[in-house]
């Protein structure tokens, strides 16, 4: 009995092939653009792995260990705790270099933030030139940490420098502030309120976003100016501020250029300038203790995070969004 095959089945049976083989083509492009996708992210994952990751996790080993550089790797001894124990209790330079720091951070990132949303207040006008003006005073961020502006730095404020050169014109005899235990920290936390074009930047783009209907109903309800900035600008601001409270807050923690160009790479004079990234260079590379520097650093990762985490905690009762989330 001879079988037929129906012109409808048969359209069917071609329709699944062509499904079948349109499937197969979509799967192979698709698995191309995975290889292509890859492919371009390399660079980026070996940079990861070989800068960051691999060398992470080394030095969390080497904070177990009292690894000095010098010695071989088959002859490093692990220690367990002790670089950490020496480090709370028996070290008292880390105490020292922790006070500083904080006295650093404590005190120049809002000073920072306050003439960066000042000069940001002032320049948020339709003025002419405004523009230029905007350059000049972004203009100190893009040098950010480099050797040859604390070089500069170091020389304006030196006995002899343009800042004692500018008090005597007023009659007032000046000292070498950079030498000076008393002042030599102070010249730093200057040196970075200076440098607040970055966070400046930040705050005109968010002063642009409040919207002008609510500076007008305010001033109809007769707020003045103050009032005006605290219940409007401030609330409107606030998740901008919260922005660059938390990287200044964390570049603050961080200095070390200006510190180790100042001092010489010694934290003086009279340590009064040992931040903790420098006096953590010094055990590590000056005084070749790598385990109990690698501790140090893994310490302070975590005293970052765990700022962090609390800034992030509490922002919600005083950051406000335009959406009414906080």
């Amino acid at each position: 009995m001879a079988l037929t095959t129906t012109p409808d089945r048969t359209r069917r049976d071609t329709g699944s092939v062509r499904s079948a083989s349109h499937g197969g083509g979509t799967g192979r492009f698709r698995h191309s653009e995975s290889l292509a996708g890859y492919v371009f992210l390399s660079p980026w994952l070996i940079g990861l792995m070989a800068v960051t990751a691999i060398p992470m996790l080394l030095s969390l080993y080497l904070s177990f260990t009292n690894y000095d550089i010098l010695t071989p790797w088959s002859e490093v001894q692990w220690v367990g705790f002790e670089n950490y124990r020496r480090m709370f209790s028996d070290d008292p330079s880390y105490w020292h270099a922790v006070q500083v720091t904080l006295k650093f951070a404590l005190i120049a990132v809002p000073l920072k933030l306050a003439a960066a949303l000042g000069v940001a207040l002032l320049l948020n006008k339709a003025w002419r030139g405004v523009g230029l003006f905007r350059g000049l005073f972004y203009l100190p961020s893009l040098l950010g940490g480099s050797v040859a502006l604390a070089i500069v730095w170091v020389n304006m404020f030196n006995r002899d420098g343009a800042f004692n050169s500018f008090l005597s014109l007023f009659g007032i005899e000046g000292k070498p502030w950079v030498n000076d235990p008393d002042w030599a920290l102070e010249t730093l936390m200057v040196l970075a309120i200076w440098q607040f074009g970055a966070p400046m930047v930040i705050f005109l783009a968010g002063l642009k976003q409040v919207p002008t209907e609510l500076y007008e109903a305010a001033s109809v309800d007769g707020a003045g100016r103050f009032r005006q900035f605290r219940n409007v600008t401030l609330p409107m601001l606030s998740p901008v501020i919260f922005f660059n409270l938390v990287l200044e807050t964390i570049n603050g923690f961080q200095g070390f250029t200006a510190a180790f160009v100042l001092s010489n790479g010694t934290g003086g004079p009279v340590d009064s300038t040992l931040m903790y990234t420098l006096n953590l260079y010094i055990k590590g590379f000056t005084d070749l203790e790598m385990g109990y520097a690698s501790a140090m650093a893994w310490v302070f990762l975590l005293a970052i995070a765990l700022i962090t985490v609390v800034f992030f905690s509490t922002g919600r009762f005083w950051v406000h969004y335009s959406d009414g989330e906080k």
